[in-house]
């Protein structure tokens, strides 16, 4: 997942994208680069496969680090100041601060991490809390059906509930042991290892239910509404 600066960009639709006009060179040619990417459909293999069967998704190779991407503008956010606002369809409204946060049930996960760029790395251990245990807190009302997740950079990314809520999704505060680091999107991110990377938002800083999908930043700019890596959901069908 790329992070970007929002409140950067004053953009305009054209076929329902978002074409920024006030970007930074390099924000502003990646982000071109990337949208061709979708309209040429780089990296598609045209085959399908299924977790159970293929640990590796199509068209993905193996990495032992962790790649960072992002360009060079990661917000700084402490974990003293750091407040996640939950808004929406849900019965429980709050802005959860990191003491409340750190209070909650702890969970530890393993996981693979898939990144539509196409590298995947096996085996990340992850701490925080589990979106089971944080839907618990915070009470979906019937009418939800999605999430929108913003970060403190303005970043947003859209997931269905159903994939917010798998047993897979975590709430990470935690990397191998240690602190997130800013880099990857500490103090809070989410990681939804089931679908590739850019759903799993950086600098996590609101999260609000909704009563329909509703696309954020790469989904406007031809990126598939949900993203299954193993059915190459890598770009929109529109």
């Amino acid at each position: 997942m790329i992070a970007f600066l929002v409140y950067q960009i004053i953009g305009r639709r054209k076929e329902n994208r978002i074409w920024p006009t006030r970007l930074s060179p390099r924000i502003r040619k990646l982000t071109i680069t990337k949208r061709k990417w979708a309209e040429q459909g780089k990296f598609l293999t045209g085959r399908i496969t299924r977790p159970e069967t293929d640990r590796l998704p199509p068209g993905q190779h193996l990495v032992k680090n962790w790649p960072v991407l992002d360009l060079g503008q990661q917000p700084q956010v402490s974990a003293e100041r750091w407040k996640l606002d939950v808004r929406g369809f849900v019965n429980n409204r709050r802005t959860l601060d990191w003491a409340a946060f750190q209070a909650l049930p702890q969970t530890e996960m393993r996981s693979d991490i898939h990144c539509v760029t196409t590298w995947s790395r096996y085996d990340n251990n992850w701490k925080g809390v589990s979106t089971h245990d944080f839907l618990d807190l915070v009470d979906p009302q019937d009418e939800a059906v999605a999430v929108m997740l913003t970060s403190y950079d303005g970043y947003t990314t859209n997931l269905l509930l159903s994939d917010f809520a798998s047993p897979d999704a975590i709430i990470v505060t935690e990397w191998e042991g240690k602190p997130l680091s800013e880099e990857h999107g500490g103090p809070v991110r989410l990681v939804v290892p089931h679908l590739y990377f850019w759903k799993s938002a950086k600098w996590l800083n609101r999260i609000e239910f909704l009563d329909r999908d509703q696309a954020g930043f790469w989904e406007k700019n031809g990126y598939h509404m949900r993203g299954d890596p193993w059915s190459e959901e890598r770009y929109s069908d529109d």
